[in-house]
């Protein structure tokens, strides 16, 4: 068994509320990780992460803690594409994010694609938890490599996980794990002519009026259906299905032959996140 962490691994993100505003209280780097914290309008708390060297190399952890306490309203995205460079000797680079949101917190979490480069090795693993009040809306997006030199699949191994927990209560566990030579990645069952991926996780309380706005916004952006599926799928640039997994759960999941053909999901979750019950303002409008 692996040692567990000592807490000086980790870094921390606490946001608070100050007069009525979310506030970033506590923010602790550990490198490679760097923490951003742009100002946000509305009162909302803006937090971007970054790192020292473009993106994680072989080796490379980041620990992350992330704690919005009652009230706050958080958006977490990302400088830029992170990307995950060669394996040198079987490493692996790996995040770790353990978040928390206390009583009708609402967070935002939204970042660009990981990029697996050729013969990278990238695992990540998420544990939310969640009060019975608090809203999260989260995306996981990954590309297949370095699409624009023609580098696609070549990485050797990704997993993912990610654990979400209501009142102490497991709802949502999404496991994936893709070895590209253990698979075919164009197979049909995969991944077919599709080079990104984007999943996108809403949990909240169904009669919350967060929640319902978001999942509206879900609603309307699902293209096929099992009641209505396309006989013939290869001439369409994306494809997204949308799975209301349990009350209080939503799942998307997005498939695209491009970043440009996904950006608009992130940009309707944009327009939706300015109403004023959520985040008040559009979280890319600077960055795009």
């Amino acid at each position: 068994m692996l040692p567990t962490p000592a807490a000086a691994d980790w870094s921390e993100i606490a946001v608070s509320q100050v007069r009525g505003k979310s506030v970033l209280t506590a923010c602790r780097n550990v490198q490679p990780l760097k923490i951003l914290n742009p100002r946000a309008p509305a009162g909302s708390c803006y937090v971007v992460l970054s790192s020292y060297g473009g993106g994680m190399v072989a080796g490379d952890v980041i620990r992350l803690h992330l704690t919005a306490h009652a009230g706050t309203r958080l958006f977490l995205g990302t400088q830029a594409n992170t990307k995950i460079f060669r394996s040198v000797n079987g490493q692996v680079a790996e995040q770790l994010i353990e978040g928390t949101l206390e009583g009708n917190a609402l967070a935002a979490v939204l970042p660009d694609p990981v990029v697996l480069q050729e013969h990278s090795r990238y695992r990540q693993r998420q544990h939310w938890h969640l009060a019975p009040d608090a809203v999260l809306l989260l995306a996981d997006w990954f590309h297949s490599g370095r699409m624009d030199n023609g580098e696609q699949f070549a990485f050797t191994s990704f997993e993912s996980e990610l654990r979400i927990t209501v009142a102490g209560r497991l709802t949502v566990l999404d496991r994936f794990a893709f070895r590209p030579e253990e698979h075919i990645a164009t197979s049909p069952a995969n991944f077919d002519r599709y080079q990104t991926t984007l999943s996108v996780y809403l949990v909240g309380h169904p009669e919350d009026d967060r929640f319902y706005a978001l999942a509206r916004t879900l609603e309307a952006l699902q293209t096929i259906s099992r009641e209505a599926l396309p006989e013939d799928l290869s001439e369409q640039e994306f494809v997204v299905a949308l799975t209301p997994a349990k009350p209080g759960v939503y799942v998307l999941r997005a498939l695209g032959t491009s970043r440009q053909a996904l950006q608009p999901i992130y940009e309707r979750l944009g327009q939706v996140l300015e109403q004023d019950a959520l985040l008040a303002h559009h979280p890319g409008q600077r960055k795009y």
